[in-house]
């Protein structure tokens, strides 16, 4: 398995998808029954090789990535060839972005030194969706990019 197995909650938001996965193997219902009565394994592996077909389709698309914390935030723009990032870092540790409070108090302020700015740029390795899902793995959520956007145009290009 290259990613991770979908949850009990995901399978249930894609049974039609894998209703059609199990189709396109010829398993039909019955069939599906008795693989997870009589062969785990092999029902174990259906499910495994499935969650990377949907990890590998939902990867490809993946444009933007944020990851929060109480003092830092990271912006990523994956594009074709690399990742651009920019970071923000909260110098004062009493501020937590995370919070109502802390996130106004970071509106309020961008431009103090309390706050620092970084921008990277990195290139793949050999797994451009590896990549990318290692930093969901580390607790970066999807987006459409409008919090990358909006700094990229403050910090410059």
């Amino acid at each position: 398995m290259k990613y991770s197995r979908l949850t009990k909650e995901q399978f249930e938001e894609l049974h039609q998808e894998f209703i059609n996965f199990l189709a396109t193997q010829s398993i039909t219902a019955d069939e599906w029954t008795d693989i997870k009565a009589n062969k785990p394994e092999v029902a174990e592996q259906e499910l495994d090789v499935f969650s990377d077909l949907i990890w590998e389709g939902v990867l490809s698309k993946v444009d933007y990535l944020e990851h929060i914390s109480p003092q830092q935030m990271h912006l990523f723009h994956c594009t074709e060839k690399h990742m651009r990032l920019i970071a923000l870092k909260i110098k004062n540790t009493e501020i937590d972005i995370t919070t109502t409070e802390g996130y106004h108090w970071f509106r309020e302020n961008l431009m103090s030194d309390d706050i620092e700015f970084f921008t990277a740029k990195k290139e793949y390795s050999d797994d451009k969706g590896a990549d990318k899902f290692k930093l969901i793995q580390e607790g970066a959520n999807i987006t459409k990019g409008q919090l990358y956007q909006y700094f990229e145009n403050l910090v410059g290009k």
